[in-house]
């Protein structure tokens, strides 16, 4: 049938490998492939380690070599022993690969706004690829220890009170919790994690310590990568850096309008207590002891 789930599966398949011009042999209209555009484009970013390259890419060694050293003979790269390691190799853009590494970002930005401005609703169409690209890159997701006042924490803080604002039937007002700053949520203190996929914040958690028991705070997933295991990541993340820290006991809160959080809690080990703060928006308190 044409309409049956691997046929829907296979269609969007040719449309994205269509759209962004993975078969072409000028990607973009710069002279190589997909490939090669794509090693550039991850030294661009930051990226030298070529086998940490290699893996986040998914290639092989020997399609690797091939790829470093077209780059090389543009005059795009050059690869040099690594500093601390010689078995391994650090790649870094020439002037010149600057400037090809600039332009593939202008063309790359502008056909994603060329194909945006083409849906009627953007917004819905950009929930529908995040939804893919999270369920696609799932095992590429990692939890990083960030400050709470980066833009990536942030944003996730913003995306966490926005929805406890429309789920709570009083609303949310973050100023009348504890720590609304999350200043406690720092080294030495305590610590904050968010989940990154690809450059993109999805998700969050913070440990606010204090002596031998420490408190669960803030931990929220974006839709997109709901259904995906990630909150149980970060909440065993989170409950692994409180054991490096010796902290015994751990506690959290949350509101009957979450059940989705409960459900998480009670089937990881935590066990409901009496209400232990003031704030006035939980009305559902745990405790796990490490």
């Amino acid at each position: 049938m044409v309409s049956d789930p691997i046929s829907r599966v296979r269609r969007f398949n040719r449309a994205v490998t269509t759209e962004v011009g993975a078969l072409d042999t000028s990607f973009l209209g710069r002279g190589r492939p997909l490939g090669a555009a794509r090693v550039l484009n991850a030294i661009g970013k930051g990226q030298s380690d070529v086998a940490v390259i290699r893996d986040h890419l998914g290639l092989d060694s020997g399609l690797m070599s091939r790829l470093l050293r077209s780059l090389e003979e543009e005059g795009l790269i050059e690869t040099v022993a690594n500093s601390d390691d010689a078995r391994r190799r650090i790649a870094r853009l020439t002037d010149t690969g600057h400037s090809e590494f600039e332009a593939y970002e202008a063309l790359s930005n502008a056909q994603a706004e060329a194909f945006l401005a083409r849906h009627r609703h953007p917004e819905e169409l950009l929930r529908a690829m995040d939804l893919v690209a999270a369920s696609l890159r799932r095992d590429q997701i990692v939890i990083e220890e960030k400050d709470p006042r980066h833009e990536d924490a942030r944003y996730c803080l913003g995306e966490y009170y926005g929805e406890l604002a429309r789920r709570f039937a009083r609303g949310f007002d973050v100023s009348l919790s504890r720590d609304p700053d999350a200043g406690d949520m720092i080294r030495p203190r305590g610590v904050f994690l968010v989940a990154m996929s690809d450059g993109l914040p999805i998700g969050c958690v913070g440990l606010k310590g204090g002596g031998g028991i420490a408190e669960i705070k803030r931990l929220w997933v974006a839709p997109s990568a709901r259904g995906l295991g990630l909150a149980k990541r970060l909440m065993g993340a989170a409950e692994d850096i409180a054991r490096a820290l010796s902290i015994e006991v751990l506690r959290l809160d949350t509101n009957s309008a979450l059940p989705e959080a409960q459900q998480l809690y009670r089937g990881t080990g935590w066990r409901e207590i009496a209400r232990f703060n003031d704030d006035p928006y939980p009305d559902l308190f745990f405790e796990k002891r490490l």
